[in-house]
Order: structure tokens, then sequence, then C-alpha cells
């Protein structure tokens, strides 16, 4: 009896780790207790803003109280206040911008997605100008819509008078990590970690600080930008007065997190996240490789200064197909539903569904590429649309992987996997059987929010190293791949074809 009722005590003041979520379509909170552990979730979707074709805004604002009142609610669920909390971690759809007053904290316009598309002709004019080696060089990234550098340009291009503004220090910018951070401290911090940074176009992920000749190029005020701190540190506390005093100890871009959630810490490591887009992420330790396949070299985080950096491949639209298929489309009424469908056909006659609606990112990185079906006939039914759905996630994303193993020059021996689609069974099969290799599965695929909780206990002692962390990783489902694999080189032949035809769609 004693042993139990100490057990109770202990675990009522055993220190939680509080991550904040903040995605593309809705924030998120959970609680993590010290077995990493989810005690408790809250979330709440924010609006999609289209003002135009190719563009995609939110507001600021929005996100900021949403992203509050469920951090509220997700302590709430769990009895904690905020002595129960050792600290705070924050992870972030990472190019997706913002600028606000320095003395209101105001936003000044709309937030700018990372979806969005309208520096497409910005980032061609600066190719055309022989910008884009200098850029690939520097930050690993190529010159493409989709990273916040360009947003940022716009914004003080096309916003009346905010250039001048910006050259004043009346305003401020940040990726949404630096937006929370300084409503969650009430303006006594203006900061980022190294990973968001390294996904801006302006920092130099070799040196780990801004690049002087970036800014210069897009014509961006240093003044404008946060400090930039490691992913694990820190940084500051909260000053909201329902939660106050907790420390905020981790940032991270939700990509990078999802690899630290997923226990990826030795080079070769991989996992697949598949969300609104699908992110692969290689780990490669300290070495900064250099792609020849159109990946992206990033930094996966920064810990005790000492940067560790990852090759990744960016699909824009992964399990938002699911999304367009119920809501645009009206075929199904939820992504179970789909699966249903999809898994009651054995392929989808012939139909193949490219995704493109944003544009394709890698291995193409093509803005002016749009969404196209092809090799309908008459006999083609929702079913088989369900199919190509799923088919179209898990060919995007072994285009990426198969440019991925060329590049660090090394075969991967297993996938790992999270994200909310990553509950598919069969999608998850459909995968295993493209790439002949084992997919898989951990028991928590909330690897984003996870991955932010362990980079913020890291800081704080609640876990003590990096192999404390990883042996909290647990297998929930393994897909190996079955004996199909004539079946699956002519999927991949008839996808490259009708990626081939939705390329340079528009001018």
């Amino acid at each position: 009896m004693f042993a139990s009722e100490e057990v109770i005590c202990f675990d009522h003041i055993m220190k939680h780790i509080l991550s904040l979520d903040q995605g593309t379509t809705s924030s998120r909170a959970i609680v993590f207790n010290a077995a990493g552990e989810a005690v408790s979730v809250a979330q709440r979707e924010h609006r999609q803003i289209y003002p135009q074709p190719g563009m995609v805004e939110h507001d600021a604002g929005e996100i900021w109280r949403n992203q509050l009142a469920v951090a509220i609610e997700a302590m709430q669920t769990a009895s904690l206040d905020a002595s129960d909390i050792a600290a705070i971690g924050i992870t972030n759809q990472r190019e997706t911008v913002v600028i606000w007053d320095r003395a209101t904290g105001a936003p000044v316009a709309p937030a700018i997605v990372w979806q969005d598309r309208r520096t497409a002709d910005l980032c061609a004019r600066l190719k055309a100008e022989g910008h884009e080696a200098l850029f690939i060089e520097r930050t690993g990234l190529r010159l493409d819509p989709y990273f916040s550098g360009t947003k940022l340009r716009w914004l003080l291009d096309n916003v009346d008078g905010l250039r001048d503004r910006a050259r004043s220090g009346e305003v401020i910018a940040g990726t949404i990590d630096s937006w929370l951070l300084w409503n969650l401290t009430q303006g006594q911090v203006h900061a980022t970690d190294a990973s968001n940074a390294s996904r801006t176009l302006l920092f130099n992920i070799h040196q780990g600080d801004w690049d002087d000749e970036l800014l210069a190029v897009l014509d961006v005020p240093r003044s404008l930008l946060p400090r930039v701190v490691d992913s694990s540190g820190v940084v500051g506390t909260t000053a909201v007065p329902e939660m106050k005093d907790i420390k905020i100890a981790g940032i991270a871009g939700d990509q990078q997190a999802a690899l630290f959630g997923q226990a990826c810490f030795e080079p070769g490591m991989a996992k697949n996240t598949y969300g609104t887009g699908c992110f692969l992420l290689l780990q490669t330790g300290e070495r900064a490789v250099p792609s020849q396949n159109n990946l992206l070299t990033t930094v996966a985080w920064r810990i005790n200064g000492r940067t560790e950096y990852a090759l990744e491949g960016s699909v824009f639209i992964g399990g938002a197909v699911i999304q367009w298929l119920r809501d645009e489309m009206q075929l199904v009424r939820s992504a179970a539903e789909c699966d249903e469908l999809a898994a009651s056909v054995e392929d989808a006659n012939g139909l193949f569904l490219v995704p493109a609606f944003a544009g394709l990112g890698a291995p193409h990185w093509d803005p002016y590429a749009r969404g196209a079906a092809l090799g309908m006939t008459r006999g083609t039914n929702r079913a088989h649309f369900c199919r190509a759905a799923l088919e179209s996630v898990a060919l995007q994303s072994a285009d990426l992987i198969h440019c991925m193993e060329k590049d660090a020059g090394i075969e991967l021996k297993e996938l790992r996997v999270d994200g909310g689609a990553s509950r598919s069974a069969l999608l998850m099969q459909i995968q295993s059987d493209l790439l002949r290799r084992d997919v898989v599965r951990p028991s928590c695929v909330e690897t984003t929010a996870l991955g932010a909780a362990y980079l913020a206990g890291l800081a704080t002692g609640v876990w003590p190293d990096k192999a404390s962390i990883g042996a909290h990783w647990k297998v929930d489902a393994r897909f190996e791949p079955r004996d199909n694999a004539e079946q699956m080189s002519l999927l991949q032949t008839g996808w490259s074809k009708a990626v081939a035809r939705s390329t340079g769609w528009i001018s």
C-alpha cells in the first residue's frame, strides 16, 4: 500500500513538457510526461485564406489566439498548472512568415504561408540574374517561392510604407516560431532557432548566421530579423497571465522536430512525415551534404552550439490530396472512407493523379506545374481516384528517397514514418512496395510535437541525453515489401509520364 501511494505521489510531482505544435491547418498543444507519453491533447483549426489563385494566407492573430487557447486547455485537461510544466517546446510550419509592429505586437499584414506561390516571378528573375548558385551554396536551398525570404521581400515591396518602417526598426519579422515566442514572452524575446532560420534563404548554414550578401540580394534589412539560438536551450520564460514563468527551452521547425522525435540521431537514419505535405529528411551528422539531385541541404538542429544537418525533400501536396477529394471533389466523407474505397480495388485502373495544385517541389521545383488526372477511361470510378490519390503520395515520396540515396551514397535499410496519413496501412504498404524497403511506424506518430518536447526536456534535465530519449522509441507496425516488383516498376514508369505532362502548365 505504501509503495502504491509513493508512486502516485511521484507521478503527481513529475515534471511534464508542454509542446506547442503550430501547423498549417491547426494549432495543437500536447502535454507529454517524462516517459514521452501524451497525457493530454487540444487542437483548433484556423482559416485558410486564398485571396487569389496561387496565394495562401493565414491570420497570425488568429493563430496566436488559438495556440494560447489550446495550451491552456491541454494543461487543464491534464489537471496541471504552470508549476507542473518543466518547459515548453515549440514546433511550427516553417516557411510561413509574419511581420508585426514592434510596439503593439499587431501583425501589419496577413501571414504568407509556405504553400503560397506569389513570388514565382521574383524567383525566376533572380535565377535569370545568376543568383541561384550563391543561394544554394550558402543556404542549401533553391530559389523557390516555398521559402520565407522572397515572401519577406514581397511584403516589403507591396505593403504601403512597410519598407521605411522596417528600416526605422518599427516592425520586425519572423517565422511562426518567432511569432509565438514573441507573444508568449509578451515582447521580451525576438528569436528563432537554427533549423527555422535555415529555411529562409537568408541564413548561411555553414557560418550559422544571417548572410549580409543574401540580405542585400533580397533587399531585406537585417534589423527586421530575429536572433538565432540553439534548438535546445532556455531562450526565455512565459509572461502571459494564464501561464506565467514557464521556461521556453526547445524550438524546431516541424520536420526537424519530427526527425528528432523519431530518434534519428545517427547519420543515415531517415523519416518521412505524411501531413498536409510529405517531408523526407535524412540525417547526415555534422556534414552538410550538397545535393546533386535537386534536394535541399538543411540544418537538422543545433544543440550546445553544435550543428547537425539533413538532406530534405518536400512534397507540397501529400495528405492534402485526401482533403481535396473530401472537400472540393466531395468524393468521400473522410480519410477513412478514402482508405476503404482505395482498398476495394486492386489498382487505380491506369489512372494517375498528379496533385501539383501548388506546383511541384523536390526534385522538380516547378512552381508552374498544375494538378492533372491522366489515364481515365469510361470505367474510372471514385475508388480508382482514391487509390490513385494514395499512390500519388507514395510515388512522390519514392522519387525523393531515390534521389536522397544517390546524394548520400547510401541505401536505406528502413524508413521511419509519422504524421496523420501514416495511419493508413494501405498507404504504408504501397510505400514499402515502391521502395523495396521496410517502412516502420512508431507507437507514437505525433513525433513532431514529441520532438519539440524532447528538445525542451533535454535542455531542462527531464532527459539527460539523446540515448535516454531514443530508449522511448517503440515500433507499432512494420510494413515489408510484397513480391510485386514488376507491378511497382510499371507504376513508377506511368507516374513519370504523368508528372512530365503536368510540368510548366501555366506561364
